[in-house]
């Protein structure tokens, strides 16, 4: 889920078959904006994603405006095989003429690459993260509970100039909620299409669905099914010392009556060094 160009290699490659490849999928290994790619760091790297996203949804409310802040830092643990991250959240919500703002559920997220194959970028890395109960139930901020979240990512190059990622992932949630009483399973399914036009220019088409556990004022729980598309567009910049900027922009679009109305997402990675490759 890393990005790499020019001075990066890609991961498990050499500095002369980096040198020697000049297909457009090698410009650019980094997240999708809303789905995982299945690329772990490369060693002696971190990454630092920052992602902005401003959603309107005129069906929960009179033009309810969120926006939803989320930074995540990661970093290699001794090699590309194994992978540490945290995600911190954060949300700002306006509806009815009244704002709140709070800190949202932690993750700590530990990644296993499965499986990578250089010839063809085919990679597997499943992820495990524990949830933290951070976030503020009583403002909707959070679940007050610690849980656990599973995602399988899987992506794949096709031919020179295309990518296929594919996600599937499920969160449990013990004893969710104000009344702690709840137990809540959300299911996620993602995936995205992108043509690497050049090295460093990619036009990303994104879904993403979600079945959640909500609980009624009777105290049951119903499952609501939430999807999104999102087109979008992201450039690479080479800085010095083998440092790396990635920006995006994309536009959420809603699909389904429990997802917001439309959208607009940024999205800000930067790479560097915090020791010298061998």
């Amino acid at each position: 889920m890393m990005a790499f160009l020019g001075g990066f290699d890609a991961p498990g490659a050499s500095d002369s078959a980096s040198a020697e490849s000049r297909r457009n999928v090698d410009g650019i290994r980094d997240n999708s904006f809303l789905v995982e790619e299945a690329y772990n760091q490369d060693p002696g790297v971190v990454q630092h994603i920052f992602i902005a996203s401003y959603s309107v949804d005129r069906r929960a409310g009179p033009d309810d405006k969120i926006w939803n802040l989320t930074y995540t830092q990661e970093w290699p643990v001794f090699s590309q095989t194994h992978q540490f991250s945290y995600t911190v959240p954060y949300r700002f919500i306006e509806t009815g003429g009244h704002s709140q703002n709070g800190l949202g559920d932690i993750l700590f997220n530990y990644r296993y690459q499965a499986y990578f194959d250089e010839r063809n970028l085919r990679g597997f890395a499943p992820r495990l993260s524990l949830v933290l109960p951070t976030g503020d139930a009583n403002r909707g901020f959070g679940d007050d509970t610690f849980g656990g979240q599973i995602n399988l990512p899987f992506s794949t190059a096709i031919r020179d100039s295309w990518f296929v990622h594919l996600n599937a992932g499920l969160t449990y949630l013990p004893n969710a909620g104000v009344d702690r009483e709840q137990h809540l399973l959300h299911f996620n399914l993602g995936s995205s299409i992108i043509y690497a036009a050049t090295r460093d220019i990619h036009f990303l088409l994104e879904w993403v669905g979600g079945w959640n556990e909500m609980p009624k004022s009777s105290g049951t729980l119903h499952r609501e099914f939430a999807a999104i598309i999102s087109p979008g567009v992201r450039k690479a910049f080479n800085l010095p010392n083998d440092a790396q900027l990635v920006l995006g922009i994309a536009a959420p679009i809603g699909l389904t009556r429990s997802a917001p109305d439309f959208g607009v997402l940024f999205y800000l990675s930067f790479e560097h060094l915090f020791q010298k490759r061998k």
